[in-house]
């Protein structure tokens, strides 16, 4: 397997090395570099810069000026030059002339000054020409700059909006039917909790949005695991010098309060630009479970009725500071530093009434425990993009490392009582502590080559290094004195090594855009249970396909058809055999002969008039990675772990459509049917044939007056099968009014989620040796208030970059 991964790796170099000595033998002579600035001496961005002969005026090359002002044009001959400016607002500029000669290799151009034209933009306003769905090769685009989306609303509602996307009750985002989909912001990795997210999200303001790309089959440039997609939040770019922020504030109460508050800053003055975020919140929420399970062993049942009230607190704080130095016009450097300190508190209490029959008790158990936990999540990312010419032949390298510290302390108590309330037998103590950590290193390298106008390569390298580090120690009350209870005591250490390569080759025809890829991916990993000697180790070479056909049929009608293989590794705590117990008879434990699930998936999608967005899909899944439930006949225990099931089809249909009723009303539909299949033959002595039709849907009405915005949002998901599981239907109506003003700086927001307090979770089984039913309500109503506030100059945003360690850091559990 490695000298597989050494012959990809070597033959990517090849290519590689061909491309690049390709272009420098046909290279001409020099590079002509220069600066525009205006009469203040401050550079224009962005500006047209055209390279002319100076004999005839005839136009050789062209290119734009930076963030800071500066352009470089490559492969120019000998010759006397001339260059031209021109930019919106500004009387265009015209430098002397200049000579290249044979033997240069570089030149400077004269500097360039351009002179404002104090009446070229009077009465001018400039609008976006984007739809507002924009389909391209293998991503969905929603243009949210200059929208009627941008105003008063904030990332997290506008991403409620995106073709195929649904935010649950929990904050749990799911793309066309999917959980676990990846959200990026900027083309980073965000790996925080579903809490955290979304309140950062919502800290987010519309306006700072340009875009939002859905990307439910990625590309061979892409981590191949996952297969639910990725979401990528695009902020705007850098465009003048100068500082600016903004500053929220929110509160909420349902049963318990909640509030959290968030600062941003960017600040650029030349070609450096730092920036930064603080995040901190305080969350209480209370979660209630009722669950009734029926054991049959041999010629006994028995009955187990438990309610159980958990309130869990947390308080986390997120940081993320970075800075981007432009070294020249073709270079840029950065670094970003971001982590998380969170402590979390959890409060649980358990009463389980156990009996021969429903309505007879024979025992009942009291089973209040206490968790605190603790994350210190650190992680740093070091990157640099070179432009190798004005063609768009670049280069770009990350190097990341991330530590991941987590602490959990744990009391679980346990009282047993006769029916008439006297004391069964003596009570039950134990408890444990399980620091964790876990280490990550990754470096990737990309580069992509314009063959051609038409034709472009991209290819790329990636390692990544992980070691989680799982360390239980177990201790039962005895005689007044806790000592090691050496049934649960383990320690289990897990390293893994991923080495990747990958080519895509794009071709752009008249109407038709085609993208193939392959990417390779080896994979090493150990996971060894010391008190027990148990070692697994799993050695894999795979190759992920994928391909990418866009057609427009006319002005109105766009088809898209792709193609993509995937694999979900196990997230590290699931490979982790420990056991966490919420009572006697119910605890979860992770798997550690968990094998990763390979997906092939494909879609056809269908645009109309830039707005309509149909779009029909079928995947089929090897090993599928699932939870299940398992019940122990004997000590008649319920436990959750994870198994593999030998197939999962997923066929769905999404529609998603936003619409204008009048000037002051305008509305969006999103629905998505689906039809999931499991099926596993030996799955806990039984054969698992599950599947169901379903569909969720969400719409969206905002109504405008001066000044104000109203919006009500209505949710509905139908009854759906999921592995061993049913899970009934479940609906809710949200609604809120917001508020700008101080010249639109300032907005203030009232909304109440879950207004009729409908939402719950639902769910049977009655599969095998399992028979239980659960009800869970989750603290869903919540009346909400954020404030925002955004100062100095609003065209200033952080460059959008992706570091390479976005797979690795998504498998690890958060905060919150």
């Amino acid at each position: 397997m490695k000298q597989q991964t050494i012959k990809i790796l070597y033959l990517l170099l090849l290519l590689l090395s061909a491309a690049t000595v390709n272009a420098q033998q046909a290279r001409p002579t020099a590079s002509v570099a220069g600066t525009l600035q205006n009469e203040q001496a401050k550079p224009v961005d962005y500006a047209t810069i055209t390279l002319l002969r100076a004999k005839d005026s005839a136009v050789v090359k062209g290119t734009l000026t930076n963030d800071a002002g500066n352009y470089v044009i490559d492969h120019i001959m000998p010759g006397k030059y001339i260059v031209k400016a021109t930019n919106v607002g500004y009387h265009p500029a015209f430098s002397p002339a200049f000579e290249v000669t044979a033997d240069q290799t570089q030149v400077s151009a004269p500097l360039l000054k351009m002179e404002q034209n104090s009446r070229s933009l009077q009465g001018v306003t400039v609008t976006s020409s984007k739809p507002l769905i924009e389909r391209k090769l293998d991503r969905t685009v929603m243009n949210v700059e200059n929208s009627v989306l941008a105003a008063g609303n904030s990332a997290l509602e506008i991403l409620e909006r995106a073709p195929g996307v649904t935010i649950d009750k929990d904050d749990n985002i799911t793309l066309k039917g999917k959980q676990g989909v990846t959200v990026m912001i900027n083309d980073k990795l965000t790996y925080l909790s579903s809490t955290q997210l979304a309140a950062l999200l919502r800290s987010t303001d519309g306006t700072t949005i340009q875009s939002i790309e859905i990307i439910t089959n990625p590309s061979a440039k892409y981590d191949a695991s996952g297969n639910s997609g990725i979401i990528n939040i695009k902020l705007k770019k850098n465009k003048q010098s100068g500082t600016n922020g903004s500053i929220t504030a929110g509160a909420a109460y349902g049963k318990n309060f909640r509030d959290n508050t968030s600062l941003n800053l960017n600040h650029k003055v030349g070609n450096l630009n730092v920036f930064g975020t603080l995040s901190r919140g305080d969350v209480t929420r209370q979660n209630v479970i009722d669950i009734n399970r029926t054991v049959v062993s041999g010629p006994t049942t028995t009955y187990f009725m438990q309610n159980t009230l958990m309130k869990r607190t947390v308080h986390y704080n997120n940081y993320r500071v970075g800075a981007d130095y432009t070294t020249s016009a073709k270079n840029t450097l950065g670094f970003v530093v971001s982590g998380d300190y969170t402590n979390e508190y959890n409060n649980n209490k358990s009463v389980t009434n156990i009996g021969s029959t429903p309505v007879v008790l024979d025992s009942v158990q009291h089973t209040p425990s206490t968790i605190n936990q603790t994350y210190r999540n650190i992680a740093i990312n070091l990157n640099d993009k070179l432009v190798i010419d004005t063609n768009g032949q670049e280069l770009s390298i990350d190097l990341d490392y991330s530590k991941f510290k987590n602490n959990s302390f744990a009391n679980n108590d346990t009282y047993f009582f006769l029916p008439d309330g006297s004391v069964q037998h003596p009570a039950l103590f134990l408890r444990n502590q399980t620091p964790s950590n876990i280490t990550i290193y990754t470096g990737k390298a990309d580069y992509t080559y314009p063959i051609n106008k038409n034709l472009k390569l991209e290819a790329g390298v990636k390692a990544s290094s992980v070691k989680t580090d799982n360390d239980l120690r177990a201790e039962i009350e005895k005689g007044g004195t806790f000592i090691n209870d050496v049934s649960r005591t383990n320690r289990f250490i897990y390293d893994e090594r991923v080495s990747a390569a990958y080519v895509n080759l794009g071709q752009t025809f008249k109407n038709t855009s085609v993208q193939v890829g392959l990417r390779a991916e080896n994979t090493v990993s150990t996971g060894n249970l010391i008190t027990n000697s148990q070692v697994v180790h799993r050695s894999y070479l795979d190759f992920f396909p994928s391909l990418f056909v866009n057609q427009t049929l006319s002005a109105k009608h766009e088809l898209g058809f792709n193609f993509s293989r995937r694999i979900d590794r196990p997230n590290y705590d699931n490979l982790n055999p420990f056991v966490y117990y919420l009572d006697q008879y119910t605890y979860e434990k992770g798997n550690p002969f968990l094998k990763p699930q390979y997906t092939n998936s494909f879609e056809l999608n269908y645009t109309y008039n830039k707005t309509i967005n149909v779009t029909l899909g079928y995947s089929h899944t090897t090993d599928a990675s699932v939870d299940v439930l398992y019940t122990d006949t004997v000590k008649k225990a319920t436990f959750q772990t994870n198994e593999n099931l030998q197939t999962q089809n997923n066929y769905n249909i999404n529609i998603n459509t936003p619409y204008t009723i009048a000037k002051w009303w305008t509305g969006n539909v999103d629905v998505t049917g689906f039809y999931q299949k499991f099926k596993s033959a030996g799955l806990f002595g039984g054969t698992l044939n599950n599947g169901q039709a379903a569909f969720q849907g969400r719409t969206t009405q905002t109504f405008i007056v001066p000044g104000y915005k109203f919006e009500v949002s209505a949710f509905y998901q139908s009854a759906v099968s999921y592995s061993i599981f049913k899970i009934k239907p479940q609906y809710s109506v949200d609604a809120g009014v917001s508020h700008s003003f101080y010249k639109k700086k300032m907005n203030i927001k009232l909304a109440v989620s879950d207004i009729f307090d409908t939402r719950k979770n639902r769910v049977a089984t009655n599969y095998t040796s399992t028979n239980l039913n659960l009800v869970q309500k989750n603290e869903t109503r919540l009346a909400r208030i954020t404030f925002t506030y955004n100062f100095g100059n609003s065209k200033i945003k952080a460059r959008q970059h992706r570091t390479g360690a976005e797979d690795e850091k998504g498998r690890v559990k958060s905060g919150n």
